[in-house]
């Protein structure tokens, strides 16, 4: 299988434009919001659609960070199995989040159909496969904890994995019809362009570098300009900025990289994921695959392609997918690109109450397309009812993450070695 590097996938098929531009004037409005991704977008949408003014500064374009780069699987739920959601959480606070995030999938596929958002969604559920004997265990204890909070998700045998995918060496899948894929930077720009029809003023090219409190309101310094509200929402999750006045959200970064091949034969796509569910494993360092609308199988992996293991990863993935799919021998890798995790050490995402009518929404883990819609509609909601209880999770005043640098390191280093020398399975 050869290499032939051509970028972003999902930059050069984005069927969909926010029409933003830089701001080019001072601003009052009712919600600021700072950051252009999923959780931003969906904010200014819900926040326009109650009838508040609304501002979004987005330092480049909408969805240039994780939100434009990531798998695209809308799944119904954290990467954490319920029980340990729960562990975390308590059990009243984490059984209101395991329902929340349940109807995350609705909600986004219910959005994409309002707003006639061009992003090829297929909700045709996902499949967590396993990659191994220890993985089919792990996943008949998520089968037990969904099904007894009332999640239709099925176990598949390695049999009927192996027909619904095409895929060589998995032992089994949990299969959740309520998931789908889409192209996620059409989403996201979806939703920004949605926002700005109902009436939110949406800026590109435009990054805030001071946040302050007078009276009131908030301040935001974006070049010449000053954008004042009486609402504010930092929702730049791995890709988060310094704001002067502003402790930046704490994460931890991890990188994930995409490959995708060149578009399949027809007889390939009868064979190879016919029925368009998007997949992840079960192993530590988890890898995932779906198709698009064009039919190129895209593939993912923790580890950064554009990092010094860059290399490295992208071998892995030429022997991997030769290894799962074996009938791809003689397909190339045309594209390839690297986005920003914000993980959190107990994978469970946060909103940080900073001031008054104030949060920063961070640390989705790894789940962001759902989740992120679902926050930030809810963070809206809060903000300008001051209403903190209808938020998925209660906010909190602060949260550290300890020694973010060394285990962001630790995280890029186990998977390149991992990548260069594990045996695949």
């Amino acid at each position: 299988m050869n290499f032939d590097h051509r970028g972003n996938l999902w930059q050069q098929t984005c069927a969909e434009d926010p029409g933003a531009g830089p701001l080019g004037r001072d601003l009052r409005v009712d919600l600021a919001v700072v950051g252009g991704g999923f959780t931003g977008a969906s904010a200014a949408l819900e926040a326009a659609s109650r009838g508040a003014s609304v501002a979004v500064l987005e330092a480049e374009s909408f969805g240039q960070g994780g939100s434009g780069r990531n798998v695209g699987l809308v799944n119904a739920g954290l990467w954490l199995a319920p029980d340990e959601v729960i562990r975390q959480m308590g059990h009243d606070s984490g059984r209101q989040l395991i329902s929340v995030l349940a109807t995350g999938p609705d909600r986004v596929f219910s959005l994409i159909r309002s707003h006639g958002i061009n992003c090829d969604p297929v909700q045709n559920g996902t499949l967590h496969c396993a990659h191994s004997p220890r993985g089919l265990r792990n996943l008949q204890n998520r089968h037990r904890q969904g099904t007894s909070l009332g999640a239709p998700v099925q176990l598949l045998s390695a049999e009927e994995t192996i027909r619904r995918t095409g895929a060589a060496g998995l032992h089994g899948a949990l299969f959740d019809p309520r998931a789908g894929t889409i192209q996620p930077l059409a989403y996201c720009r979806g939703l920004a362009r949605a926002a700005r029809e109902a009436g939110a003023q949406v800026f590109c090219e435009t990054r805030a570098t001071g946040i302050s409190r007078n009276g009131d309101l908030w301040h935001l310094t974006a070049g010449a300009h000053n954008v004042r509200a009486r609402s504010l929402l930092v929702a730049t999750n791995a890709y988060h900025e310094p704001l002067t006045g502003l402790n930046a959200p704490q994460f931890i970064p991890v990188s994930f990289s995409q490959f995708a091949t060149q578009p399949l034969s027809a007889k390939l796509r009868q064979e190879i994921l016919p029925g368009g569910e998007g997949c992840w494993d079960t192993a530590l360092v988890m890898s995932s695959f779906r198709t698009d609308r064009a039919g190129r199988l895209v593939f993912g992996g923790i580890g950064n392609w554009e990092g010094a293991g860059g290399g490295v990863h992208a071998r892995w993935a030429m022997r991997k997918l030769k290894r799962l799919f074996p009938k791809l021998s003689g397909y190339t890798l045309e594209h390839a690109w690297s986005g920003r995790i914000a993980m959190t050490s107990d994978h469970i995402p946060k909103i940080v109450e900073f001031g008054p009518r104030a949060y920063a929404c961070t640390g989705y883990s790894g789940r962001g397309i759902a989740p992120g819609t679902l926050f930030g509609a809810a963070a809206a909601r809060g903000l300008l009812a001051e209403m903190p209880e209808d938020l998925p999770i209660l906010p909190v005043r602060n949260h550290a993450e300890r020694f973010r640098g060394t285990r962001a390191a630790y995280y890029e280093l186990g998977a390149t070695l991992t990548h260069a020398i594990k045996p695949l399975p």
